[in-house]
């Protein structure tokens, strides 16, 4: 390996199916199935060998290092072969924190790719897996790239598809708040929200017929996270009165919309036109892979 750096992307995520079935498992999470794809809004990592191991995010984060899921895989990945994980890993932070848009799970993934590029290790081996699946539901995702279902906890990847790469997509929020993961459980265990048909979603993905992906984008955790936070609510119903919205949905547990649209100057106005009111907003697309490593 050439380079005194590595620099990996960590790509954020959408939801086109999100479905929490009632029941829990052993570990007392819900069984939910979900399909995600990625976006090219992305963090960026820069990761370098160094004495001991070392997390910083720019913006700083408002909690110790410790918790950081990058610094947890790193410790992981150390536990699971037997190294010393003495990395200063450097985050340049775009994607917003409890957003729904999966920044922390892509970021702990990226690392784990970063560590097996030094460590000259094959992401395929299965420990990489049970590394990721023991810092998040989200991160055994983010190791793959294309569109996936997963089951489970949410953490079983059981299907990739073909990217929808280049698909405009409009992102809004609430400017300050989100929306704790834990709580939107809770009040969802309140409520019970039917599951929303999925099979359809699939087929659409397999035969790649955007118009049946896109009629059948669902989440029934979205009224219990809009009822914790009322103004995701407003930003939702807002985005779905836009121009060229194909479909528009809560980003996993939120505080996050997304609107997929038919144009990139759709999803461009419906930006703007959020900044206008005060939220924060970002016009992205569908990206094709997940973490990419480059040598510095």
């Amino acid at each position: 390996m050439t380079g005194t750096f590595l620099l990996v992307t960590a790509p954020a995520k959408i939801n086109l199916y999100l479905g929490v079935h009632n029941e829990t498992d052993e570990r007392g999470y819900h069984r939910v199935d979900s399909v995600m794809t990625t976006l090219d809004l992305a963090d960026v990592l820069a990761i370098a060998p160094a004495e001991e191991l070392a997390v910083r995010t720019v913006p700083e984060s408002d909690f110790p290092q410790e918790e950081n899921t990058a610094y947890r895989a790193a410790v992981a990945m150390g536990e699971a072969f037997g190294r010393t994980p003495a990395f200063t890993i450097l985050i340049d932070k775009h994607i917003p924190v409890r957003a729904g848009l999966g920044g922390p799970s892509s970021d702990a993934a990226a690392t784990i790719f970063g560590i097996c590029r030094y460590w000259n290790i094959d992401p395929s081996d299965p420990r990489i897996e049970s590394v990721a699946r023991s810092i998040g539901a989200d991160v055994p995702f983010f190791l793959y790239g294309p569109p996936a279902y997963l089951d489970g906890a949410g953490d079983t990847v059981r299907e990739l598809f073909r990217p929808l790469t280049g698909t405009p997509v409009a992102l809004v929020k609430p400017a300050a708040g989100g929306v704790s993961t834990p709580e939107a459980y809770r009040a969802f265990d309140a409520d019970p929200q039917e599951l929303p048909p999925l099979e359809p979603l699939l087929e659409g993905l397999r035969d790649h017929d955007e118009t049946k992906i896109f009629a059948h984008v669902a989440n029934n955790l979205a009224p219990a996270s809009c009822s914790l936070n009322p103004e995701m609510a407003e930003i939702l119903a807002w985005v779905r009165t836009q121009l060229d919205v194909r479909a528009a949905n809560i980003c996993g547990s939120g505080a996050t919309v997304f609107a997929v649209c038919n144009t990139q100057m759709a999803a461009n106005a419906i930006a703007k036109a959020a900044l206008e009111r005060g939220w924060w907003a970002n016009a992205a697309k569908m990206e094709k892979s997940g973490p990419y490593v480059a040598a510095g």
